[in-house]
C-alpha cells in the first residue's frame, strides 16, 4: 500500500557531523517511524536522525527530529479509521 506523508523538520537539531557528502549534494540519513495510532496531536509519524550500527548496539539516544502524518493511502482513506471501521464489524 502507498501512503504520503507530510513531516516536520525542526532543523535546527540536525547533527551536521552527520550529514553525508554524495556526488549531487550533502545527504542526511533519517529514520521514519510510522504508528498505528495517531497521539494527542494527531500525528502518527515520528522521524529520527540515522544512527550507525554502534550507535543502535551502545543504545544510544536518538537525535529526534519532528514529526507527522500519514496523509493519503493508496486504499483511499486514513490507514488508523480503516482498522477502527474493521472492528466495528467484529460481533464481539
Amino acid at each position: 500500500m502507498s501512503k504520503l506523508i507530510s513531516l516536520s523538520i525542526n532543523v535546527d537539531k540536525i547533527d551536521a557531523t552527520k550529514l553525508v557528502k554524495g556526488k549531487k549534494g550533502r545527504y542526511l540519513n533519517v529514520t521514519l517511524d510510522v504508528k498505528d495510532e495517531k497521539d494527542q496531536y494527531g500525528n502518527d509519524c515520528s522521524v529520527w536522525q540515522g544512527q550507525s550500527e554502534e550507535e543502535r548496539k551502545a543504545k544510544k539516544d536518538r537525535n529526534f527530529l519532528g514529526n507527522g502524518k500519514v496523509v493519503w493511502s493508496s486504499n483511499g482513506s486514513d490507514p488508523a479509521l480503516v482498522a477502527e471501521e474493521a472492528d466495528e464489524d467484529l460481533p464481539f
